[in-house]
């Protein structure tokens, strides 16, 4: 069997989550961050590769995602999946719109799709512009992102500043219409020469109509939510099998941690929420000097909390503080100092026996995987926007859950935790 799908992702928290919905409905899913190592799910129906190149330099965010879509396609996956944000987190540079011209190119796919819309957490797209809610995008708490400050919520403006390529849209009244009259607006578009075509999506029922569109395309991108509309279209058409896989994860017993570098609202709401019940200790990255001073007051500092239960560390912070740390070290320094201080501090508290990790934030979770020199993982079925959990499959199994910065219940720390300690079946 070849995989029906190679999704290509641009965190690990979405490549996680994207792997954890398929899981949920019965599709085995390999999930890796070392594109190499796709050729161990060769047998399987979907594979996920997911480094992170949503903030990098837009050519190394190229070079990365081609050779996990070249290394996929070489395994024989019949199609492609680019996954990206909800709230198309990017700046003029890229890098959604360089990496899709690349993987255009190398599906030699004559037009792919942008769909980043999700029902779950009320992200929707109008006329080609993006809601937060009954909020623009540009007029939601993104608009202080910051790494990609969302500041215009014309996704169609927004992808064309990104690419080389024509940019149209499929607005909701065709995307509400018969399939036959989706095609025929398609196959306009494309006749006037746009190869990106952004798609209106507000609804579950939107999301299934561009899936039935987009089902047998080389090259689809978009946010997760899509996802789940593509495995009952995959088994109409005979290329799925009906067993579910059996790869429950095991139970892992050890000292829990939260790391937190996002600094969504809802991760700060989270933070102060896990707070009421177990100490945190909070990282100020405006007023610290040295990574390696700071990683040792943080370890002295969970030496003392760890028997008693869970701890966070957090170098989380409001805008006015982030404001502080970027003034002191610039944008991309202060990014860069938090988390050298996370990774470094998986490192450690791994070393003290840490073996139950709950990671908060995309660019966090990358940092932390790597530092832990995790590279392969088993993906547990999916429970809800943020939440899914994921062990190594290693003898020394670490159990993970890596949640984007923006998702997940406010009290989702401590049960999260609290769940690795048992086995999923």
């Amino acid at each position: 069997m070849q995989p029906i799908i190679g999704i290509v992702a641009d965190d690990l928290t979405g490549g996680m989550e994207t792997a954890a919905m398929l899981v949920a409905l019965g599709v085995d899913c390999g999930f890796v961050t070392r594109p190499a190592l796709v050729q161990h799910f060769a047998n399987s129906p979907a594979v996920v590769v997911a480094q992170k190149t949503r903030v990098v330099p837009a050519a190394e965010a190229v070079r990365k995602s081609e050779d996990a879509a070249q290394r996929l396609l070489d395994i024989g996956a019949r199609r492609l999946f680019f996954k990206y944000c909800a709230t198309f987190d990017s700046t003029d540079d890229g890098n959604i719109g360089p990496v899709a011209d690349s993987l255009l190119a190398l599906t030699r796919a004559t037009h792919t799709g942008f769909c980043p819309s999700s029902g779950d957490l009320a992200r929707s797209v109008f006329q080609g512009h993006l809601f937060v809610g009954a909020q623009l995008v540009s007029e939601s708490s993104k608009r202080f992102d910051p790494l990609t400050p969302m500041t215009d919520s014309n996704l169609v403006r927004v992808l064309q500043r990104q690419s080389k390529l024509a940019v149209g849209l499929l607005p909701h009244n065709v995307v509400r219409a018969e399939l036959a009259s989706r095609r025929a607006y398609l196959d306009h578009l494309v006749a006037q020469g746009i190869r990106h075509v952004i798609l209106d999506a507000i609804y579950a029922e939107d999301l299934a109509a561009v899936a039935a569109l987009t089902v047998d395309w080389p090259l689809m991108t978009g946010n997760a939510p899509i996802i789940r509309h593509y495995p009952a279209l995959w088994r109409e058409r005979g290329w799925l099998d009906d067993a579910p896989p059996k790869r429950p994860l095991p139970a892992v017993e050890s000292p829990g941690v939260v790391l937190a570098g996002s600094c969504a609202e809802r991760t700060l709401e989270q933070l102060a929420a896990f707070e009421q019940a177990r100490p945190v200790h909070r990282i100020d990255i405006s007023a610290v000097d040295s990574i390696e001073t700071t990683v040792a007051a943080a370890l002295a500092w969970a030496d003392k909390h760890l028997g008693s239960g869970p701890v966070s560390i957090a170098t989380s912070a409001d805008p006015e503080q982030v404001g502080a740390a970027q003034a002191k070290l610039g944008r991309d320094g202060a990014a860069a100092f938090a988390e050298a201080v996370l990774g470094r501090l998986a490192v450690e508290l791994h070393r003290r026996g840490v073996r139950r990790f709950l990671v908060a934030g995309g660019e966090t979770s990358g940092t932390v995987v790597e530092q832990l020199g995790i590279d392969r993982l088993k993906v547990g079925a999916y429970q809800g926007p943020g939440i899914a959990r994921a062990t190594t499959e290693e003898a020394d199994v670490v159990a993970l859950s890596l949640k984007s910065g923006k998702l997940g219940p406010v009290d989702m720390f401590l049960p999260t935790l609290e769940s690795m300690r048992h086995p999923e079946h």
